[in-house]
């Protein structure tokens, strides 16, 4: 990818994202090769596949496809050059650490789209210390408070959990899927909503097809247990973070450095 976007010579940076980037349909109103533009994210979507660390970033600027401009496609270019920084990362299982139980987070930022106030969740599953399953997704509806939004982003997430559990069944697992699944959330309000069967006059407007979390809470299918927000591991997926926030949820992910000649894992302090 850096040899066919001229990329080959560039700086890396630490983070594919700026923080404080404000990205909008109009960008800087210059612009852009649409054709490039749509092959740039097209490579960068194939890479997500095997690095978690630039999936919101390549889903923002995949929003930008129709008409890019100047700022998407220097914001896409960035992810490359903090690439070129990290070629040698790959996600980090590892034998005998939490193998076959499968652990999940959940996070959603709120009203982040500049253009029409939705908002980006995301969640990302874990076995063996490393992720497996991950999305960064906009939401179709606008929702109205904190608590709304992480509730229907938990229901994203229990539905994809739901999912990978029939998997695990079906791969002889059957004994890692007789408990409740934990899904991690960051929100209070949320996990109590999810709990409660009564609806309030706040959350009446919410879309019946999400409350299916409820029935999956109520059935032991999923737990969803609470988090501090430095822990939140799908935070990454949400938005834009500060450089040692965006460190610490890369190697929670299980995205590291490792050694090609041995197949080891690097420490942080060889990585620096």
């Amino acid at each position: 990818m850096l040899e066919k976007f001229n990329l080959l010579e560039c700086n890396h940076v630490k983070t594919p994202i700026a923080t404080g980037v404000k990205l909008t349909k109009e960008g800087d109103g210059v612009a852009a090769n649409p054709s490039e533009y749509k092959q740039l994210i097209g490579s960068l979507l194939y890479a997500t596949a095997t690095r978690p660390d630039i999936m919101f970033s390549v889903c923002l600027l995949s929003r930008f496809m129709e008409q890019p401009t100047r700022q998407h496609m220097l914001a896409a270019k960035r992810i490359l050059r903090y690439l070129k920084g990290t070629q040698g990362y790959g996600i980090w299982y590892q034998r005998g650490q939490d193998e076959g139980c499968l652990v999940g987070y959940t996070d959603s930022d709120y009203a982040g789209d500049l253009n029409d106030r939705k908002s980006t969740s995301g969640y990302a599953f874990f076995l063996a210390g490393g992720v497996v399953s991950w999305a960064s997704k906009k939401k179709p509806v606008v929702t109205l408070s904190t608590t709304e939004e992480e509730f229907v982003a938990a229901s994203y997430a229990a539905a994809q959990c739901v999912w990978l559990r029939r998997i695990m069944k079906q791969m002889g697992w059957e004994s890692s899927v007789k408990e409740a699944t934990r899904v991690y959330c960051d929100n209070s309000s949320t996990i109590k909503l999810a709990r409660n069967p009564i609806l309030h006059g706040r959350s009446k407007h919410i879309d019946v097809c999400f409350h299916f979390l409820r029935d999956l809470v109520k059935d032991e299918v999923i737990g969803l247990m609470h988090c501090g927000s430095e822990e939140q591991a799908a935070d990454i997926l949400t938005k834009a973070l500060k450089l040692e926030t965006f460190e610490f949820l890369t190697a929670k992910l299980g995205v590291l450095e490792f050694s090609a000649r041995e197949g080891t894992k690097k420490s942080k302090d060889e990585v620096n």
